[in-house]
């Protein structure tokens, strides 16, 4: 059974950090290119950051470029997210997603608050 579970997510002030991860079991984790995609109250869900399999290539959306930092650990089965320098627009639900040619799995989400 695939799981993609993450944790990480919780209030934090302003120019705050937090370090997301996310935990796949029941695939071939270093074989699948993984993502991190949020989505706020009344907004689609929207790409943050992806990773390829070897985590040798990344992606980022421009708002998060030079804050937000993705990384894997293959070992682990685990991708991370480092948000520095958090803003009360970066509020959303944190999303994992998992890609493999046609197979896609998402993970439940977690919680990320930006507020003072």
């Amino acid at each position: 059974q695939v799981q993609l579970v993450e944790s990480g997510g919780g209030l934090v002030e302003p120019g705050g950090s937090l370090r997301l991860s996310c935990a796949g079991s029941g695939f071939t984790f270093r074989r699948y290119f993984m993502g991190w995609y949020r989505q706020a109250p009344g907004e689609e869900r929207s790409l943050v950051a992806s990773i390829s399999g070897a985590g040798d290539n990344t992606n980022y959306a421009d708002p998060m470029k030079g804050r937000f930092t993705i990384s894997r650990d293959n070992a682990k089965n685990t991708v991370y997210l480092q948000m520095n320098d958090l803003k009360p627009e970066d509020t959303a639900v944190y999303y994992c997603r998992a890609q493999f040619t046609s197979l896609n799995y998402w993970g439940q989400g977690t919680q990320v608050t930006v507020s003072s």
